[in-house]
């Protein structure tokens, strides 16, 4: 880590009431006092930490704005340095202007993701609460946030902290048998082995069961409405996006195109939606492309919302979607139910795990639809708190980790020396101390960082 004092902008760039140009470094309140004058007697270099100073910001030899500066010493501070917080007026061009005159006295240019590297370098997180942070600035959702406070608390650092620890042990043993093999350690025995190795590769497989759950709670799920002309898809999404988004009219094959939405369900969940063309044969080549593209669009989406008529006899092309999607994640919606029920919803019913009856014009049943689409996904019983991996860099640790610890039980099965035994215990391990960043390159830190927002 280079022995610099860094500065950048950590608030949006756009107008707004507030925002906040932070400086981190052994230099931060040296540079920091040079565009400073403070209302009173207190000054930047001699203030205790977590303290605030109210006064005005200079340059070339006038006051440009009036400011709060908040000085946090180091090691007590986010990044482990002393860091020193303007919170000016949030102008654009106040905060360039702010910015540059640190820059202008020493400061140098924070990278991306530069203050919560420093953080994760000088002990103050380790790699998975890092990766929270921006998965906390990014939630999308109260469950996203829910699951991105939780790992940024250390959830799944703990998780991986236990399989380590019982690892960790056995090799220590193993370690011991090496120096006096004619010792009976009763942790070696095949049984103890057997048992903690079983132990570890379940836990780890069960954190793997966590990363499909985790991407739905984190980027929302990709929804396709579909069903054939005129049943009301393009009025249910308008309901769901809680404004026109879809052209709506009396005429079948009105949506030829694809109209997409991001779309915030009762409870938090988010739903990446496609309002597509009504599914149907047609010589018409323009509406011919939409129902195309709808068919695509369903055989991608991760969850099917399958609407039908409910105030209409079913037809033909109701029963092919409806057998198109068994085992697909999908909920049945019966719209129109302002309109009375045909009587062979029933049929529906039978074909599909969860239905629901509603009026997507009258506005009724979104709350027993959202209900349904969690349960469809399996989300209803999901701890939002609960360990979780995030994403495909900590998939892949513990995708390593199982796999040697996989191997580690293969070989105790084979009857081979504990040397060998040894050798994958060490390989699962080293995965998991990556996966927290206690061992790992540059090459993986930087990669990491690199998809941080600059100011964070």
């Amino acid at each position: 880590m280079k022995n610099t004092t860094i500065a950048a902008i950590s608030t949006p760039l756009t107008a707004g009431a507030i925002g906040i140009v932070r400086l981190s470094g052994p230099d931060a309140k040296a540079i920091a006092g040079q565009i400073f004058r403070p209302i009173g007697r207190r000054k930047i270099d001699t203030v205790p930490g977590f303290s605030a100073i109210y006064g005005h910001v200079c340059a070339g030899g006038e006051d440009i704005d009036e400011a709060v500066v908040y000085v946090y010493t180091g090691p007590k501070s986010y990044t482990g340095e002393d860091v020193v917080e303007f919170s000016c007026h949030g102008g654009p061009y106040l905060l360039t202007r702010v910015l540059r005159e640190l820059l202008d006295r020493g400061a140098a240019p924070a990278e991306a993701g530069e203050f919560t590297k420093r953080a994760f370098l000088n002990g103050k997180m380790d790699l998975t609460q890092a990766e929270a942070v921006m998965d906390l600035i990014a939630a999308s959702g109260a469950d996203a946030s829910r699951a991105a406070m939780a790992a940024r608390e250390g959830a799944l650092s703990q998780k991986c902290d236990a399989i380590c620890a019982g690892l960790t042990l056995i090799a220590a043993h193993m370690s011991a048998w090496v120096d006096y093999p004619d010792e009976e350690i009763e942790e070696l025995s095949d049984e103890h082995l057997h048992r903690t190795l079983s132990a570890a590769r379940q836990e780890l497989a069960a954190l793997l069961d966590t990363f499909d759950t985790g991407r739905i709670l984190r980027e929302g799920v990709s929804t396709a409405i579909v069903g054939r002309p005129n049943v009301g898809k393009s009025t249910l999404m308008n309901l769901l996006a809680g404004a026109t988004r879809s052209i709506v009219t009396d005429i079948p094959g009105t949506t030829r195109d694809v109209v997409e939405e991001t779309v915030r369900l009762p409870g938090g969940l988010v739903l990446n939606i496609a309002d597509t063309a009504g599914l149907r044969s047609t010589d018409d080549p323009v509406e011919a492309i939409g129902v195309s593209m709808a068919q695509d669009r369903l055989l991608q989406s991760g969850l099917v919302l399958a609407v039908f008529d409910g105030s209409a006899p079913f037809t033909e092309e109701d029963r092919q979607l409806a057998a198109s999607l068994i085992g697909r994640p999908a909920v049945a919606v019966l719209n129109k139910s302002d309109l009375g029920r045909a009587g062979e919803a029933e049929y529906i019913s039978e074909q599909f795990s969860h239905t629901v009856t509603l009026s997507a014009r009258e506005g009724t049943g979104l709350p027993e639809l959202a209900a349904a689409i969690r349960e469809v996904l399996q989300l209803r019983a999901v701890d939002p708190s609960a360990p979780m991996l995030a994403n495909e860099r900590q998939r892949r640790c513990v995708l390593r980790a199982k796999a040697a610890v996989e191997e580690a039980l293969d070989t105790l099965n084979m009857g081979l020396t504990m040397d060998a035994v040894n050798i994958c215990i060490d390989e699962a391990l080293e995965a998991l101390l990556e996966l927290n960043g206690r061992r790992v390159t540059d090459a993986v830190v930087d990669e990491v960082f690199a998809n941080f927002c600059v100011g964070k």
